[in-house]
């Protein structure tokens, strides 16, 4: 890189010693932008500026602050870290010098001054910060473009979620806001047991929000469920129950078939699979559709197979009156290690309340 090329660069002399600042002076000032500084003091106080130096060339033996301290100053200062600094002094000992690279300096070079050995390594270490900075600023604008593709991607996940679960909705319009409780109960579930060691390593924040935009997907299976059966104004006999219990495994191949055909990322739909497949699942081994007991469930499943109970407790269907949060409370607590994961059941006790709040929030009486 040439002198025209880093000619806007600056460089912080720090010498206690005013004939080794007009030297320096002398020697960088028709090449860069050059600022001094008579003790550590000073030169920390110039480095508090918005606009910091390119490089500092840093005497070690000074009054009151030494240039080791200044330099253990600048390294454990998230915002200095970064400038390059070069110790310039009399200190020539092999013990000096290692110490002075321990403290984070690039170089080291000793008095008296070579004139052309000081211009070489400063023009080096110039062009080595440009480097950098160019590599820093693309690496910014590749994060920038990274963090655009994830958005989309995500809104991408969230539209192909919603249009399936909407699709679904209307085959089934007397669960109104069924998909949006359901939802948010297995977030509000999933928070609560983000710390518990059983799921902790599963429930990350990216995970409980997939979780969150997967539960609409719980009864996508439902569309291939004939009118007859799927709205039937009272309670299914075994031969149409049967029929309906298929509702799991169609749901799952639908949403499989759809992931098979996304050419890449198609992983998010992973959680939706579980969901659809196993929701109905029970923690004794008596739930369908594969007779599934204890961990085998997927905890997505475990978590939505409360959600979707306590729902269809409370909310009215042709064939009975809705239950109350109390009365279905203790359906849940009483599910607790034969239908349901005990520690989900738990969890579920612990914050009740915060399920009447979302109920009332998406009640079906809500337009």
């Amino acid at each position: 890189m040439s002198n025209s090329e880093l000619r806007d660069s600056t460089v912080l002399v720090v010498d206690d010693s005013p004939e080794n600042l007009e030297l320096m002076g002398g020697l960088l000032g028709d090449l860069y932008r050059v600022k001094v500084a008579n003790s550590g003091s000073r030169a920390l106080k110039i480095l508090e500026g918005e606009l910091l130096p390119d490089l500092i060339l840093l005497d070690v033996m000074m009054p009151e602050m030494s240039g080791w301290d200044v330099c253990r100053v600048i390294q454990s200062t998230k915002r200095l870290a970064h400038i390059a600094v070069i110790f310039l002094t009399a200190k020539t000992s092999p013990d000096d010098e290692k110490l002075g690279f321990d403290l984070g300096a690039v170089d080291y070079i000793s008095k008296p001054i070579n004139p052309a050995t000081l211009l070489a390594r400063v023009k080096t270490h110039l062009s080595l910060k440009r480097m950098s900075d160019v590599l820093r600023n693309r690496n910014l604008v590749l994060k920038d473009e990274i963090d655009k593709d994830v958005q989309e991607i995500r809104a991408i996940q969230e539209t192909t979620i919603h249009a399936m679960a909407s699709l679904a909705e209307t085959r089934d319009n007397e669960t109104g806001n069924h998909i949006r409780r359901t939802q948010n109960y297995v977030k509000t579930l999933a928070q609560t047991l983000s710390k518990h060691p059983r799921f902790a390593h599963y429930l990350t924040d990216e995970q409980i929000e997939m979780l969150y935009l997967s539960a609409p997907l719980h009864d996508i299976g439902k569309v291939g469920i004939p009118d007859h059966i799927l709205l039937k104004p009272g309670r299914l006999d075994a031969a149409e129950f049967e029929i309906m219990k298929t509702h799991t495994t169609l749901g799952y191949q639908s949403i499989l078939s759809a992931s098979e055909r996304l050419s890449a990322g198609s992983s998010f739909l992973t959680c939706a699979m579980e969901i659809a497949l196993s929701h109905q699942e029970k923690w004794d081994g008596s739930g369908y559709p594969q007779g599934l007991s204890g961990d085998a469930i997927p905890i997505s499943a475990r978590l939505m197979a409360v959600a979707d109970v306590y729902d269809a407790l409370i909310s009215e269907r042709y064939y009975k009156k809705a239950f109350s949060h109390e009365s279905a409370v203790g359906i849940i607590l009483e599910g607790r290690g034969s239908h349901f994961d005990p520690d989900v059941v738990d969890a579920f006790q612990r914050i009740e309340r915060k399920f009447v709040e979302i109920a009332t929030k998406f009640s079906d009486s809500v337009k």
